[in-house]
């Protein structure tokens, strides 16, 4: 399982540092405090990531700057035998990618896994950082 660093969290996110440590003493995530560092488990943070994008902060979205290359988080995967449907939040964006179901196995994603969108017209292809 993926875990996240606070900066980490963050830069996901789209926010600062500060914010995401607000959010862990609120509670709104939940975060492990061992060995010196707080971190947050990736299916944890995916499930933050994708309640902002439910509802998104037109302040935080204009912050953010739409490029070619968004690191992100997964917060759902769907497959079958030939396809899979990957969701993604990246920062304020809530990105959507079709590809192969092979190609989701081998990149190994699930809710959680940190990626980056590579955006080119309609097309999202998904790596790993």
């Amino acid at each position: 399982m993926s875990t996240y660093r606070i900066a980490e969290a963050a830069d996901l996110l789209g926010v600062s540092d500060d914010t995401v440590r607000r959010w862990v003493e609120a509670g709104r995530v939940r975060a492990d405090h061992s060995e010196g560092r707080t971190t947050i488990a990736g299916p944890d943070l995916a499930a933050l990531a994708e309640s902002l994008a439910d509802a998104p902060d037109a302040a935080r979205a204009s912050a953010v700057s739409a490029r070619n290359r968004l690191v992100g988080i997964v917060t759902r995967v769907r497959k079958d035998t030939v396809m899979a449907q990957v969701d993604m939040v990246c920062g304020p964006y809530r990105m959507v990618s079709l590809m192969s179901a092979e190609a989701a196995d081998d990149l190994a994603l699930a809710p959680g896994s940190r990626v980056v969108a590579s955006v080119k017209s309609t097309n999202v292809v998904v790596e790993l950082p």
